[in-house]
């Protein structure tokens, strides 16, 4: 079946371009096209993935030419499908086909419903391209398409300045990332002689290419997973786009955009592991990361809010895994995360249409008005904080005991990161994992816990949000389970380039360590959040701490006051020189002379055929005399 592979991408293309021609037409406004779609898709992948699980490990490649520039430069389009885009596309396909059966029930009547849709099958084909691409140049197209859809789907209210803000915000910072990885592209090719990935690799681990070159290339690639995977300091956007569609939320969070920027890392891992110092740099800024978001996610009191900030720090976890060694780990936390973040954000989503707020100061008590979703969530929310057996817990403490084994265990042969770099990654995990539990523990309480402080009566949803939300629950239960074994996630994803690690190894002093910061973090979120809202938030009693949370870290200050407004000060009074005297001069001038040249013409155009039949003599005469001179020379 990875032969046909390909209709993955084209049929969510194909699906894109029918709803925006004629879905308005079409039955439901043409959402069954797109569900249709990503369901075909779906049952290839799966094929493909049980195929790789049953020995079927051999790459699937093949390849074409887009454009040719002369000798030795030619543009490849081509499609590789290994273990790794197996694992990829079925994580991809089964969220975005549970997130569109949602938002069938969840977008009913909104005014864009159709074009909802078509983007939605537009930004899933993104990333499905990006999972299959062979080369870097398709893969920034993939990278782009998702890049846009993001922006019209986060701006999908566009009528609410503050969605239309976020839409900007979210495609300008993710811009800044894809400057450096666009760059990163240029410099590996100048190394390789080409844009295929393999053989890049090939070029890395031969030699051909220089140590200095790679650098550059890895930390450059590294500056588009920064901006797309939302790690510091460009994670400002992935908060803000909470603006969009809950469903939008969930996609963004769960399976596109920012997994591209895991993904990118893990499938171009030997260049980043050939550098030590990009490997240290992309460590410490997941370090960085997860603790500046978990603890951001405790002073939030919009729902969505809390799981976007738990987004950038559980992406943090992924990226740390990559920069110790613990590629499977990433990979496997990045599969297991899909499911259960997916299901919080579309039981968020479900809570958010109960009860018409998003405040969790508005909500309470609604466990017993919507026990299902309660349910749901709550095995989201466990799996979130790491409790056993649930599908976090397995994917945080492989990575927490690569982590160790990095930084103080035995170590990892030919590990290029430096072991007290590795010895922070897992302090701050460990650190990180108490604080995710803590805000877990807040949010289940502050939302269904205790009574209910909104207004009206919230009731459970329909069966159209239920069944996506009971499905969801399954995987994020049991998603954990692959990574166990000696035929789990671990072996599925090797390649000719990067062999297995093997079936994982559990450490029980890691995990007892884990689980014990966990379960510490629940009891203290419970003992401060079990009745309930409280009167003030208990940070608000280190003025310091509370003023510089609120603030974000003043980072939204610095970029929109600082950087912005000082870029543009500059640089304004000259490009408004720029438009209104050369852009809208040259404009402005063509028609100023057309209308001149048309006054000219109408004393031509007079009307009177005996000028006319004048000036068509002197014209003939003209002509003659012209030829005769010609020819006689």
């Amino acid at each position: 079946m990875k032969e046909l592979a390909w209709l993955v991408p084209a049929l969510p293309l194909v699906a894109w371009a029918v709803i925006l021609l004629v879905g308005k037409r079409l039955p439901d406004g043409g959402a069954p096209v797109g569900i249709l779609a990503v369901a075909a898709g779906w049952v290839i992948s799966l094929t493909i993935l049980f195929g790789v699980i049953g020995g079927a490990r051999d790459a699937y490649h093949v390849a074409g030419e887009w454009a040719a520039f002369g000798p030795g430069l030619e543009i490849p389009f081509g499609m590789t499908v290994d273990g790794l885009a197996a694992v990829l596309l079925v994580v991809v396909t089964t969220i975005s086909l549970f997130v569109q059966i949602y938002s069938v029930s969840y977008m009913r009547g909104d005014e864009r419903y159709t074009l909802f849709f078509a983007k939605l099958s537009l930004f899933t084909a993104g990333m499905l391209i990006v999972v299959v691409a062979d080369n870097l140049l398709l893969l920034l197209v993939g990278w782009e398409i998702m890049g846009v859809c993001s922006y019209f789907l986060i701006g999908h209210w566009w009528e609410d300045p503050a969605n239309a803000r976020a839409a900007v915000k979210a495609f300008l910072t993710t811009r800044v990332g894809d400057l450096g990885f666009m760059a990163g592209i240029f410099v590996l090719f100048w190394g390789a002689g080409s844009f295929e990935i393999e053989r890049i690799i090939d070029g890395v681990e031969s030699g051909r290419i220089s140590s200095a070159t790679v650098t550059l290339g890895a930390a450059l690639l590294f500056c588009g997973a920064i901006g797309k995977s939302g790690q510091f300091p460009l994670h400002t956007w992935l908060p803000d786009a909470m603006a969009g569609p809950t469903p939008v939320s969930a996609l963004i969070h769960a399976a596109t955009m920012v997994a591209a920027g895991v993904f990118l890392v893990a499938r171009m891992y030997p260049v980043f592991e050939a550098s030590g110092a990009v490997l240290n740099e992309i460590a410490i800024i997941a370090s960085i990361t997860m603790l500046i978001a978990a603890l951001l996610a405790l002073v939030q009191d919009d729902i969505k809010r809390v799981l976007a900030y738990s987004t950038v720090s559980q992406l943090a976890y992924m990226m740390a895994a990559l920069g110790v060694g613990g590629y499977s780990a990433g990979v496997f936390h990045l599969f297991t995360h899909a499911f259960f973040k997916a299901l919080l954000f579309l039981a968020a989503g479900a809570v958010i249409h109960a009860v018409h707020s998003n405040d969790m100061s508005e909500m309470g008590g609604l466990a017993r008005a919507m026990p299902v979703t309660f349910g749901t969530f709550l095995v989201g929310a466990l799996a979130l904080a790491g409790i056993a057996p649930l599908s976090g817990f397995w994917s945080k403490d492989e990575i927490l005991t690569d982590a160790w084994t990095a930084g103080f265990g035995e170590g990892v042969e030919g590990l290029a990161t430096s072991r007290g770099v590795a010895q922070v990654v897992f302090v701050a995990g460990i650190v990180t994992g108490f604080l995710t539990a803590l805000y877990v523990a807040r949010m289940l309480w502050l939302t269904f816990g205790a009574a209910y402080r909104g207004q009206g009566r919230p009731h459970e949803a329909e069966a159209g949000i239920l069944v996506p939300l009971l499905v969801l629950a399954v995987g994020a239960a049991l998603a954990g389970f692959v990574g166990l074994g000696d035929n789990s996630i671990s072996t599925w994803i090797q390649t000719p380039l990067l062999p297995s690690e093997g079936p994982a190894t559990l450490n029980l002093g890691v995990i007892a360590a884990a689980s014990a910061a966990a379960l510490l973090g629940l009891l203290l979120g419970t003992a401060l959040y079990r009745r309930g809202l409280p009167e003030r938030e208990y940070l608000e009693r280190l003025p310091p701490v509370w003023t510089t949370l609120q603030h974000k870290y003043y980072l939204d200050d610095l970029y929109e006051r600082g950087l912005v407004r000082a870029v543009t000060g500059a640089l304004a009074p000259a490009t408004y020189w720029f438009d209104q005297r050369l852009i809208d001069g040259a404009v402005n001038g063509a028609g100023l002379g057309t209308r001149r040249l048309a006054r000219g013409l109408r004393y031509v155009q007079s009307g009177q055929a005996q000028w006319y039949a004048a000036a068509l003599f002197l014209g003939v005469v003209g002509i003659a005399v012209v030829v005769t001179q010609l020819v006689g020379r």
